[in-house]
């Protein structure tokens, strides 16, 4: 049986079979043997049906949205204004039952139908979460019942993803986790923008340290949550980056108008900060052969320093010059990740 590949991993398979065949790693009948071992594959079907996929569900929530632009459909939902809040919880639960069922039992069935499956997943979600929304409804009691909501759906979240084994269900629960956290420290600091002194970024900074620190050292202590460890620690490392990389900008200011007036070099150490945990992450990840790390770290390194490239330079230099030096420094990384990117190719085991 023989192995099916993406056109793009032909060229660097011909490649490492030249170069052992050359260095008399494999003799000339060796080299056809593993020429012929491997398929080129004519079209990404696995690709295809990942976008169809996520096209058919953005159009779900389009035909869901169009419901409230259409005349008819209107004055239809206006006749059922006076459906008790309950009655919608309890179908939009009993809704997201059967879509976890069914997509339970299609993954049981078949586990080829990834996407497929998981879509279901993903309408249960949507359809839970409609259900909390009206639960909230029912016993909105004041500001925090928001909060509650949020750490309700966490808890079915997490439930569920274990007992269906579904990432995309995991997915949704740290996303939930996040969206309680900013609700919780809100209501405690009166909706301000600013608890115990930090605004959102620095807060979500701290929350995702926690989270990345939580997937890295005790998720596997816990054999039901194991399975998604790895999404854990790509989630956390993402609200990490992202949080220090609005900090870098922004600072911990939670007035717009005070941070405006504000010289950008006056927060300038928020932006070495968040440079040094991406080059900590990158060095982490080079050492200890975590793609994870080296890549999000290479990544938001880049990205911290094109900001402050943008920051100090754009009102400061002549256009011409400005993005002269951005050509400049854009070729001499593709320089560079070419050279490693060959390296890698040839690079003996």
């Amino acid at each position: 049986m023989k192995l099916n590949i993406d056109k793009r991993d032909q060229e660097i398979i011909e490649n490492a079979i030249e170069h052992w065949r050359k260095t008399n790693l494999i003799n000339d009948g060796t080299a056809e043997k593993l020429r012929n071992s491997y398929d080129v594959k004519g079209f990404d079907w696995r690709r295809l049906a990942q976008y169809s996929f996520w096209i058919a569900l953005s159009c779900i929530v389009l035909a869901f949205l169009s419901l409230f632009v259409d005349e008819q459909i209107l004055l239809w939902l206006s006749k059922l204004y006076d459906t008790p809040h309950i009655v919608i919880c309890i179908l939009c639960a009993i809704l997201s039952c059967v879509f976890y069922y069914v997509g339970y039992h299609q993954k049981k069935r078949y586990p080829e139908k990834l996407f497929s499956n998981e879509s279901l997943m993903v309408l249960g979600v949507f359809s839970t979460a409609t259900s909390i929304g009206y639960l909230g409804k029912v016993i909105e009691k004041g500001d925090g019942t928001y909060s509650l909501l949020f750490f309700i759906s966490i808890v079915i979240y997490s439930v569920l993803a274990v007992k269906l084994s579904s990432k995309t269900i995991w997915c949704f629960m740290l996303i939930a986790l996040g969206i309680w956290f900013a609700t919780e420290t809100a209501q405690h600091s009166n909706w301000g923008f600013k608890f115990w002194g930090m605004n959102y970024p620095l807060r979500f900074s701290l929350f995702g340290t926690v989270l990345t620190a939580f997937a890295l050292f005790f998720h596997q202590r816990w054999n039901s949550i194991n399975p998604f460890q790895q999404l854990s620690y790509i989630i956390g490392i993402l609200y990490l980056f992202v949080s220090l990389w609005l900090l870098s900008i922004f600072g911990n200011y939670s007035d717009l108008d005070k941070w405006a007036a504000t010289k950008q070099f006056h927060i300038f150490y928020w932006g070495v900060l968040s440079s040094a945990v991406s080059l900590a992450f990158a060095w982490y990840g080079l050492k200890k052969n975590d793609a994870i790390a080296r890549e999000f770290g290479i990544t938001f390194l880049l990205i911290n320093l094109y900001t402050r490239f943008f920051e100090y330079l754009w009102d400061n230099v002549n256009r011409a010059i400005f993005f002269g030096l951005l050509a400049l420094s854009f070729w001499f990384i593709g320089r560079k990740a070419e050279k490693i990117w060959s390296g890698n190719i040839f690079k003996k085991k």
